[in-house]
């Protein structure tokens, strides 16, 4: 039977061999590494090969390549040596230490994405994952962006990040991070929200709140341009638009598109969101709509903010009268006809198209039309054609247009800096015909 002082001692000698066996496989990742640095090192183009050659065989630069080769060897020895003493401090040094080593990592990961696949592999994913959700700021703060640097293109990178369960231990309130910790969280989320895309199973249900909360709060508008765009990136899987909907990002969205600097990308969202039922419902309901994207359409400054705008209110529109008559009532058609007039080539389209619904709309009692009108006959009913009324709604149009074109020709033409562009102007405004007119 072994005594107590023989199993004791037995104990610690697996400690021991545990212990050692851990850090022979830390070490054989590090020497790996730096096997693959070398390697890496050493493959160059072909003709940068030749033109070294050429160098070197010149009497006159011997002394510079030798120079040139002893730089090189020695920032190579002191690239390893940080290498290795950030990730062994990283993995068994102090908190203090471990900062340090993050700093440095994340020094390291800019070099290219070969480097920051190799410097995952050495295991540091975990540790980082635990800093970036400390209490600590300073840890936290080191944490992050040493994450930030080796998501930056590279798909594996991000997977084992998930994976170490960034995503879940996100912090659940802002009102305590500083608002540099709040654009690092924003940047890496950005980086996280391309997985969305992927085969890979993107935890979305976890990742909302926090760009929620960042977006409702009143950070820079760099940090949420940075929200807007994971967001985005979320949108872009039709399933996600549910759990969009259902968490509260609609009215959030509405209301950043009327902001210039992070409007483009809100719109585009809300674009996303549009072709879902429950988008479009949520998105009809806002007190904000139609007003808030006819706003927009005025902005010539932003022609793709113009081109979402018009392409949100066509899917509004369509095969929905009560929504066009809203559009009319708000003002849109005079709008629109400086769209058709000095917007891009894409929003004319899209304004033109806009422009003949409402058109059509003055047209209903002549007959089917073009429009997306919402059936108003029961199928094989006859249709009572009034020839009067259909000339009275002709001259209506004919007018209606003629008099938005000359309330707005002062401004428009002043805006067209060109003098041929207003005398094109006043040729349409002259003109008595409607098929003169650019819809």
């Amino acid at each position: 039977m072994p005594t107590p002082s023989s199993s004791s001692s037995s104990s610690s000698s697996s400690s021991i061999w545990v212990l050692s066996n851990i850090k022979l496989k830390f070490f054989a990742r590090i020497r790996r590494f730096l096997h693959s640095k070398a390697a890496r090192k050493r493959c160059c183009d072909p003709s940068d090969h030749f033109d070294k050659e050429k160098s070197i065989l010149d009497p006159r630069n011997k002394v510079e390549n030798v120079e040139t080769v002893k730089v090189m060897k020695k920032n190579e020895e002191e690239s390893e040596i940080v290498l290795q003493r950030s990730v062994k401090k990283l993995h068994f040094g102090s908190y203090e230490e471990k900062e340090v080593a993050a700093k440095e990592i994340a020094s390291l990961a800019k070099e290219d994405v070969k480097v920051r696949k190799l410097i995952t592999e050495l295991g540091v994913v975990p540790v980082l994952v635990s800093m970036a959700v400390s209490d600590v700021a300073s840890r936290r703060r080191s944490g992050l962006m040493a994450l930030i640097h080796l998501a930056h293109e590279t798909y594996t990178n991000k997977v084992l990040m998930v994976e170490a369960g960034i995503v879940l231990k996100l912090p659940k309130k802002i009102e305590l991070l500083d608002e540099s910790t709040i654009s690092a969280f924003s940047e890496l989320l950005l980086s996280l929200s391309y997985l969305a895309n992927t085969q890979f199973s993107f935890p979305s249900l976890h990742f909302l709140p926090l760009l929620r909360d960042i977006l409702d709060s009143d950070s820079c508008f760099d940090t949420k341009k940075s929200c807007l765009c994971a967001l985005y990136n979320i949108s872009t899987v039709l399933e996600n638009a549910r759990l969009l909907v259902s968490s509260g990002i609609v009215p959030i969205l509405l209301e950043l598109s009327t902001k210039k600097e992070i409007s483009e990308k809100a719109l585009a969202t809300l674009g996303n969101l549009l072709v879902t039922l429950m988008g479009k419902k949520s998105i009809e309901n806002s007190s904000l709509v139609p007003e808030s994207f006819i706003k927009i359409l005025s902005w010539e400054d932003k022609p793709k903010c113009q081109e979402l705008s018009v392409y949100i209110l066509m899917i509004l529109g369509h095969q929905s009268s009560s929504q066009r008559e809203k559009m009319e009532q708000a003002g849109i058609v005079p709008v629109l006809l400086e769209v058709v007039l000095l917007g891009s080539s894409l929003a004319q389209k899209r304004a033109m198209k806009l422009l003949q619904w409402f058109k059509d709309e003055r047209q209903v009692r002549m007959g089917p039309h073009s429009g997306p009108q919402t059936p108003r006959f029961a199928m094989g009913s006859p249709v009572i054609i009034n020839q009067r009324d259909a000339k009275e709604g002709n001259k209506l149009i004919k007018s209606l247009v003629k008099q938005s074109l000359h309330r707005n020709l002062e401004i428009i033409t002043q805006r067209a800096n060109a003098t041929g562009d207003s005398s094109k102007l006043k040729s349409l405004v002259v003109s008595t015909s409607s098929k003169s007119l650019p819809y």
